[in-house]
């Protein structure tokens, strides 16, 4: 089904705003139930995909600017950047104007999306429909990472690294 750049726009805003939600939550420790492997990395783990195009959990507002390039939207709080019809970036920042939140949207089906292996550095298996979850905290780096993939013919990929807020590095 091909859809409209303003329908992927919604579709990627609105599945923005949830997986930030999610995580957030998550981060706070406002959890369900969850299987212990999709969260807990082996003790010596460390993340392989630590942000977005240079930018980091806890880099300035400024560094991160300056290596992402013109926000579409800008703000205190957060950027939003469109790349592409099939990328875009959000970047949210705390109060004292470092990254706390990197997620990144892909639309459809490229070679150039990072697969759950670039991240997380083994694969996961796809659920029947072809969808894909998995989210691993990294304490000792102080984040999260989430991978969250739609099934279908024109699949969503968001990718988020997130602050583990009450951890040293914050």
């Amino acid at each position: 089904m091909k859809r409209s750049f303003d329908d992927r726009l919604g579709l990627v805003c609105l599945l923005a705003a949830i997986s930030i939600s999610i995580v957030i939550s998550f981060a706070i420790g406002v959890t369900h139930p969850v299987h212990a492997a999709a969260v807990k990395p082996l003790p010596a783990a460390t993340p392989l995909y630590t942000g977005y195009k240079g930018v980091r959990i806890g880099m300035s507002d400024e560094e991160a600017r300056k290596l992402l390039g013109s926000p579409k939207e800008k703000s205190d709080g957060q950027d939003y950047y469109v790349y592409s019809d099939n990328e875009t970036a959000q970047v949210l920042y705390d109060t004292g104007h470092k990254v706390t939140t990197v997620s990144v949207t892909y639309l459809g089906k490229s070679s150039s999306i990072p697969t759950p292996k670039a991240i997380f550095g083994e694969d996961v298996v796809p659920k029947p429909d072809g969808s894909i979850f998995k989210q691993v905290r990294y304490p000792k780096d102080g984040i999260t990472i989430s991978y969250n993939k739609t099934g279908g013919d024109d699949p969503l990929v968001m990718i988020t690294v997130q602050k583990i807020f009450g951890s040293p590095e914050g």
